[in-house]
């Protein structure tokens, strides 16, 4: 890792320590800006920050409990007041494209039970339209994963590899693989998103679309770029 790049996720991770109230009940998504709000939080509260926390991950959730952050089911009785992610792309109107650690679908599941959902990123993941910089990652059951496939390429995707770590498929957390699909360079996003979710054998798909209400954006020097819509 790069010293801006360092200095850019400090930036946007000590910012969105101002978004979260003591004892409140929080969403942690997945990726080293998360992982680095979770060092900020142990760090300003001396340890056993006052918050109880939702985790997209295992990853994430052993972090947070190294922290002494307590942990937190989502059971459907407690409402997250604020979940923070980060993203792999971010478009002018907040859109995003998250996937890239393998945990999308639990991520989208925490960001979905959260009142507000922030977004901790770099500048450099600013795009003007999603799929400019990576696939889309694309969750799908094991199952006829390759009729998945056939069934995603049809609806205009180029191209749709499946994930791997070596010569092994990378497995998410829930046990799925993952498809890295290229989106194409116009149409309307929102209907891909929605045709891709409705496509059979699809668990869930990497964008996350008027999803996000802030995007806090470190840059190389140490500032922070605040999005709203």
């Amino acid at each position: 890792m790069t010293e801006p790049d360092q200095l850019a996720r400090d930036a946007a991770a000590r910012a969105a320590l101002e978004r979260i109230e003591p004892d409140s009940a929080i969403g942690l998504g997945s990726g080293r800006a998360v992982w680095r709000v979770i060092e900020l939080l142990a760090e300003r509260h001396g340890g056993a920050p006052p918050v109880r926390a939702a985790c997209a991950s295992d990853v994430t959730r052993t972090r947070a409990d190294e922290a002494g952050i307590t942990a937190l089911e989502l059971d459907g009785r407690t409402r997250l007041a604020v979940a923070i992610d980060g993203a792999d792309e971010v478009d002018p109107q907040l859109g995003l494209i998250k996937g890239g650690g393998a945990a999308l679908l639990r991520e989208k599941i925490v960001v979905s039970a959260a009142r507000r959902f922030v977004v901790v990123a770099e500048t450099k993941k600013k795009v003007e339209r999603l799929g400019e910089t990576r696939g889309l990652p694309v969750e799908v059951v094991r199952f006829g994963w390759e009729d998945t496939r056939r069934r995603l390429l049809e609806l205009g995707i180029t191209d749709a590899p499946l994930r791997r770590d070596g010569d092994a498929p990378v497995v998410t957390d829930e046990g799925h693989l993952l498809l890295d699909c290229e989106l194409p360079p116009e149409g309307d996003l929102a209907a891909l998103a929605a045709a891709i979710k409705a496509t059979v054998g699809v668990v869930e798909h990497g964008l996350f679309l008027g999803m996000a209400s802030e995007a806090l954006l470190g840059t190389p020097e140490g500032g922070v770029e605040v999005l709203r819509v």
